[in-house]
């Protein structure tokens, strides 16, 4: 798999780990009081439990992200660095695309070809199917 794949790979796992990090505590966050002017919030059936697991999650999702980040910043210091800057890049491109352009071009002529010699297969082939249709005695 070529880098900039893993990158993309990389990013999407961030992007969900990010996203379950958030509904998640979002989900099992304890219920706080917003102001004095709020009434205190309910208490939950069995507080132990649930605060030593809401405890440990947010430790295990950040060092998750954590990893996956150090991985995707891996991935990013292993890009081959560009040379020539800016220009030399430009000059590049133009000329790939100026390949492309003759290689389109010859593409689009191999088609032409193909395409006529397909119409002329046709042709014969309507004619040999005409030529035995004709030749076929009515009974």
């Amino acid at each position: 798999m070529d880098i900039i794949s893993q990158l993309q790979e990389q990013l999407n796992l961030i992007a969900s780990l990010a996203f379950n990090t958030i509904g998640t505590l979002q989900r099992d966050a304890p219920p706080v009081r917003l102001s004095p002017n709020y009434p205190e919030p309910p208490a939950s059936a069995n507080p132990t439990e649930e605060t030593a697991n809401f405890a440990e999650q947010p430790k295990l999702m950040s060092a998750a992200l954590v990893k996956a980040a150090k991985q995707f910043d891996a991935l990013v210091s292993a890009l081959p660095i560009s040379e020539g800057g800016e220009e030399a890049q430009l000059k590049r491109i133009a000329e790939l695309q100026a390949e492309n352009d003759v290689i389109g071009q010859e593409l689009q002529k191999q088609l032409e070809a193909a395409e006529n010699e397909l119409k002329h297969v046709q042709e014969l082939f309507s004619q040999a199917s005409d030529n035995c249709l004709n030749l076929k005695k009515p009974d």
